[in-house]
């Protein structure tokens, strides 16, 4: 559907490089990075608003690499609304409809007839429009008199109006509360499977990421780093900082001492975990009680030297191994003192001293009666345990 052969641009102080990516028809595709990462060029560069210095960019197979955007028949939606305040909701959905024909009526003559059943048509299809999003009742009102998420609905309802083949969103939730942000979730994933509408999405919001795409493509300094599914981004990701980015807190850096079947055992350097702050060494010791070893699925043969990513809501917390009843699946067990406790609504956020980070629901928190100097046992399977080459 949407192909990027080596595509760079140069803008201002700021280049894109060498990007190559395909976007399938129908799929959501999430663009994911940091501030200042490139993804709002690289998605004006799809629509046609700025030309690449190097590359190719091809829908449905033909090069639009140097067409027009009223040529790429796509809807481009961002954070910031841009709807008309002298218009009522409707009128600001029918005005790309609108714009459209204002040409050919120029050129040519039409009868009374046919302008009238293109009027028709108009108000059916911002009929249509209105009701897909739910918004029938505010088609007389004026933007001034809507809220954050109602507007960012207009703006949505305007640009599928055109019928484009192709959705560009950027960072289209990110001005909006949480309940309106997860409402108009639902509204793109409902929209992207009942019209088949290809959408590529910009943001810097992991929840958002995990939550709509088919499939995430990070992109940090200018360059896609990683492409795949979302399991794929937040569970298996090629490199520490990636993983620091889509919330790896833990982080281990060792060598494998042997791997049967499968199963390696890795011995944890001196220094071997380090919070969000980077890789091992660069944030202090570890203070493990007991075993230094940690256990994971791996591919990696003796002697390798390797960084180990265990995310945070992987790991289990008991006061007692009789208390997880010891199951063989967990290979994985870290004697932990806490260090700080950190609500976050449903889940807590517990830190120990060692660095290890564990996300636990708050029902967990109050059943196990949990507090700040506790010792605990940390606990995860081998499976959760994801290794890269150091």
């Amino acid at each position: 559907m949407i192909e990027l052969r080596g595509v760079s641009k140069h803008w201002r102080e700021f280049s894109i490089k060498n990007i190559t990516l395909e976007i399938k028809r129908g799929e959501y595709f999430v663009i994911l990075g940091p501030t200042g990462a490139g993804k709002t060029l690289l998605l004006e560069l799809i629509a046609g608003f700025h030309f690449p210095d190097e590359g190719k960019i091809l829908i449905d197979g033909e090069d639009m690499t140097f067409s027009p955007p009223e040529e790429r028949n796509i809807g481009f939606i961002y954070q910031d609304y841009m709807l008309f305040p002298h218009l009522t909701v409707e009128k600001n959905i029918a005005f790309g409809l609108r714009a459209g024909q204002r040409g050919r009526f120029k050129q040519e003559r039409r009868e009374k007839r046919e302008r009238r059943e293109r009027r028709e048509e108009i108000e059916r299809k911002v009929k249509e429009v209105l009701q897909m999003l739910g918004i029938e009742h505010l088609a007389k009102r004026r933007p001034a008199t809507l809220s954050g998420g109602e507007q960012q609905k207009v703006a949505i309802a305007r640009a599928l109006a055109i019928e484009p083949r192709i959705l560009l969103l950027d960072e289209p939730l990110s001005a909006l509360d949480m309940r309106t942000r997860e409402q108009l979730r639902e509204d793109l994933r409902r929209l992207n499977r009942e019209k088949g509408i290809t959408m590529v999405h910009v943001t810097h919001d992991q929840t958002e990421a995990a939550m709509l795409a088919d499939r995430i493509a990070v992109m940090m300094r200018g360059r896609i780093v990683q492409i795949g599914t979302p399991r794929e981004i937040f569970s298996r990701p090629v490199s520490a900082e990636i993983a620091e980015f889509v919330g790896v807190e833990n982080i281990f850096s060792g060598v494998v001492v042997r791997n049967k079947g499968g199963l390696a055992e890795i011995k944890i350097a001196s220094a071997g975990l380090a919070g969000s702050a980077g890789l091992a060494g660069s944030a202090g010791s570890a203070a493990f009680s007991g075993s230094e070893t940690i256990f994971a699925v791996s591919k990696h043969g003796e002697g390798t030297a390797v960084n180990v990513f265990v995310r945070p809501e992987d790991i289990i917390l008991a006061k007692s191994i009789q208390d997880f009843g010891g199951s063989s699946s967990a290979r994985n067990v870290i004697r932990c003192e806490i260090e700080r406790i950190t609500s976050m609504g449903a889940l807590v956020r517990v830190r120990m001293r060692n660095r290890l980070v564990a996300l636990v629901t708050a029902h967990a928190v109050e059943e196990l009666g949990l507090r700040e100097g506790d010792e605990v046992f940390a606990i995860f399977k081998a499976t959760a345990a994801h290794t890269i080459k150091a």
